[in-house]
């Protein structure tokens, strides 16, 4: 797909950096908030790995920041937002890549991403729960669900609706690549515009 060669990739490792130092967090303390080892931390910051989108949440949350914040900085929020296919951005993760839709910017309740997922891509090992609704619009390939204890299988022109506060993944279990528009809306207007998925502990 033409978009995805005209977005503008994101610096996951250099992005991270950036927001450890500006909360004046040591890696060790941030390694602890988020979980993670300290040896992973220090890989993904030197960009030796990318991280699973589940410990980009981690991260996330670890720090006080939307998940969004890996975009780029906060930017002002408005009521229309216009993106052009060049001005996408993206956040890689392992196999796969999130690209903003202009939620980061957008003043309502409403996070677009598209997801592309290689084979065997995923989410990562952590379930996921947050607060509204969470939109999925299968647009190429095969796309697996794990909602709860129920498998959910989506194929092309698919959709799938559902409470995120329900546990969730999702990964690619077939051969070829997942192209989808995920939406998540009605989040608390008391929490950040784009809601923090917190991966369940297990």
């Amino acid at each position: 797909m033409a978009f995805e060669e005209e977005a503008i990739s994101v610096d996951v490792a250099g992005r991270l950096r950036q927001l450890r130092e500006g909360k004046e967090m040591s890696m060790r303390a941030l390694a602890r908030s988020s979980g993670l080892s300290a040896n992973a931390l220090s890989m993904i910051e030197r960009g030796r790995v990318s991280p699973s989108v589940s410990t980009l949440y981690k991260l996330a949350d670890a720090l006080g920041v939307s998940i969004t914040r890996f975009f780029g900085e906060e930017p002002t929020r408005q009521d229309v937002v216009l993106v052009r296919a060049g001005e996408r951005t993206r956040v890689p993760f392992v196999r796969g890549v999130w690209e903003g839709l202009g939620g980061e910017r957008f003043s309502g309740r409403v996070e677009p991403f598209v997801l592309t997922l290689e084979a065997g891509g995923s989410s990562g090992n952590s379930e996921m729960v947050h607060s509204g609704h969470e939109f999925v619009f299968c647009l190429r390939g095969h796309l697996e669900y794990l909602l709860e204890k129920e498998r959910l299988e989506l194929e092309a022109g698919d959709t799938l609706l559902f409470a995120a506060h329900l546990k969730h993944r999702w990964r690619n279990p077939g051969p070829t690549v997942v192209n989808a528009l995920v939406v998540l809306s009605g989040f608390s207007e008391a929490r950040a515009p784009h809601p923090i998925p917190r991966p369940v502990p297990k």
